[in-house]
């Protein structure tokens, strides 16, 4: 089989509406290669902040590709108006199965994140210092590598609220990676939900390689009024504001008196389509961080 794989330049900015619009027409999943530099012999590395990324997508070629293609141009072309460097032309081109299934794996290196959180992509070999955690992780084709500012941020939160013996849910779990760190730092269990089942099976995936199955769980679904039936310590949303915004009456509704919720995913400028409805909802501001555009929110009951 053979695959089309779409590239997109991106600012950072833009990253957010890009990869709405190739999800909405190439439910896969996108891949973002961030620009970084390699630091040391292990493949470490550090991200550059600022520089244009690259996005991609892939189609199987079935006779329905070039049809797809187009809507994504077309898209992206409306994206353009923002400005000719926020989003740049659609570069395409025909890779082979065993090429599709692992050129991606190169856009991923060993991340150090926080004070003790390593991810260590499954392909790559590491020795850990002192008292680091390692969170091996395949993240396939779905969301959430560490590389992304709203994904580090997010870790960084759990990394300093995660207590142990904690209850965690994770709204929207993509890889599955912000469960992995709150497991690793002492949750007594973590439920995962995510609507996608590309996700569902990547994460589902990463927690069998770390061993922790028997403290993390992984559902298909959406939390709604029929979920938000158990109450949480830690609740975390690493999703998009106008998603978080939705459903700010459940996620406050899951949170325990006194517990906490890490909402990530924001873009600056909508940052009022997620806070507001969670204030609404009856949660309090704590703090939020912010690197770049992009903002971090830590509210409690």
């Amino acid at each position: 089989m053979r695959w089309l794989e779409l590239t997109v330049k991106t600012h950072p900015e833009a990253i957010e509406s890009v990869s709405e619009l190739l999800s909405r027409y190439i439910p896969a999943g996108v891949a973002i290669e961030e620009p970084i530099e390699l630091v040391d012999e292990e493949q470490a590395y550090r991200v550059l902040p600022g520089q244009p990324v690259r996005m991609h997508a892939y189609l199987p070629i079935d006779g329905k590709e070039e049809e797809t293609r187009r809507r994504v141009a077309e898209g992206l072309w409306h994206l353009s108006t923002l400005g000719p460097h926020f989003v740049g032309d659609l570069q395409t081109r025909v890779v082979n199965e065993e090429d599709w299934a692992n050129a991606w794996k190169d856009y991923f290196h060993i991340t150090h994140i926080g004070k003790r959180l390593v991810i260590r992509p499954s392909w790559r070999a590491y020795s850990p210092k002192n008292d680091e955690l390692v969170l091996e992780l395949d993240p396939g084709m779905a969301f959430g590598t560490g590389l992304h500012p709203t994904t580090r941020m997010c870790l960084e939160q759990v990394e300093r609220y995660t207590r142990p013996g904690m209850h965690v849910l994770d709204v929207g779990t993509g890889s599955g990676i912000l469960a992995l760190a709150a497991a690793r730092l002492g949750a007594a269990s973590v439920h995962c939900i995510d609507n996608s089942t590309v996700a569902v099976e990547s994460a589902t995936a990463n927690v069998a390689a770390n061993g922790l199955s028997d403290r993390i769980t992984v559902v298909l679904g959406v939390l709604d009024q029929a979920q938000a039936t158990q109450r949480y310590d830690l609740v975390l949303a690493n999703i998009i504001a106008r998603v978080i915004g939705s459903i700010a009456s459940h996620l406050a509704q899951v949170l325990a008196p006194g517990g906490l919720l890490i909402a990530g995913g924001i873009i600056e400028e909508r940052r009022h389509e997620a806070e507001q409805p969670l204030l609404d909802a009856g949660l309090v501001l704590v703090d939020a961080v912010s690197i770049d555009d992009w903002v971090t929110l830590i509210m409690t009951r």
